[in-house]
């Protein structure tokens, strides 16, 4: 076995080959270990907030955008036995005033009237609830009008169902308008590439759009996330740098009808003009494309 010194700058590659002389046999490249990224494909960051100090009570104070940034089980789940809650809460209510005026024993009572007609127990108070909760009024059971309370508990049962209903239906309607799954939709390429176009040294990618459905004012941004350190010696981890796709000629705007090139000149005022292919391959970055756009009446964005 002879070895054979090659030297590519001021690296050097040892590859062997065999006393035949039938070739090289270079040892197979190492796979490259996979990054952790700061934002993944489908646009979840990858952040984790600790130490902040009363965030519980931060997320509490806007409760509806803590339940529509919930998972779906969780959802589900605070939907269900909100419901369920309120539901038997209000039953409870009307047993309970059934129970003071004693109108549980005099239900059969053709003479007496009641607070409210043929609730005789938890069931039927439920069920006089879940019907007048729900608008349905069997005929069956129905308030008097000898039972104040009543009037005045019916009232409170129809202001507190129509807060739990626009909240908690508006919640979910808003949950799955969301526009992540339309980013579905939406093909990026897989890789960026570098090459020469129109005689300039340009950052290229590709992005289109498989439905139908047009997308209305469009626009992209790219953000270059790098960490540095400043000449006063302030290290940066995640330094943002905006990368330039056309924002000075509007190119930025895109017609989003058939898929398109992305292209970032790498001139002297791009944060790559100072890298090499090499230390462009070792160097510690991520490029993060952001893509707005309008579909229909919902206002949309995703992050790639």
């Amino acid at each position: 076995m002879s070895a054979l010194r090659k030297k590519f700058g001021d690296d050097y590659q040892v590859v062997t080959t065999s006393s035949s002389g039938s070739g090289f046999n270079q040892p197979p490249p190492e796979k490259k270990k996979k990054r952790q990224r700061f934002v993944d494909k489908n646009g979840r960051c990858n952040v984790q907030h600790g130490n902040l100090g009363g965030e519980t009570s931060r997320y509490l104070s806007d409760l509806f955008t803590t339940l529509v940034d919930l998972k779906w089980r969780w959802n589900l789940f605070i939907f269900i036995l909100t419901y369920t809650v309120a539901w038997l809460f209000m039953a409870s209510m009307w047993w309970f005033i059934a129970y003071i005026r004693g109108d549980l024993n005099k239900a059969h009572n053709d003479k007496y009237t009641p607070c409210v007609a043929n609730v005789y127990n938890f069931p039927s108070a439920f069920l006089f609830f879940i019907e007048t909760e729900a608008t349905i009024g069997y005929g069956y059971r129905y308030i008097t009008d000898k039972c104040p309370e009543g009037i005045i508990l019916f009232l409170f049962q129809s202001i507190l169902g129509s807060i739990v209903d626009a909240f908690l239906i508006g919640c979910m309607f808003i949950k799955m308008s969301q526009p992540k799954k339309r980013a579905e939709t939406l093909m990026f390429s897989e890789h960026a590439a570098i090459s020469m176009r129109d005689g300039k040294l340009t950052l290229m990618f590709r992005v289109g759009n498989l439905r139908n459905s047009h997308m209305v004012s469009a626009q992209i941004r790219c953000k270059l996330l790098k960490s540095r350190q400043t000449p006063e010696g302030e290290f940066l981890p995640l330094d943002q740098l905006e990368l330039d796709v056309g924002f000075s000629t509007g190119a930025d705007q895109l017609f989003l009808v058939s898929p398109l090139t992305i292209c970032h000149v790498i001139d002297t005022k791009s944060p790559f003009y100072d890298l090499s292919q090499r230390s462009m391959q070792t160097e510690q970055f991520e490029i993060v494309v952001i893509l707005e756009g309008i579909v229909e009446t919902t206002v949309t964005s995703w992050v790639i």
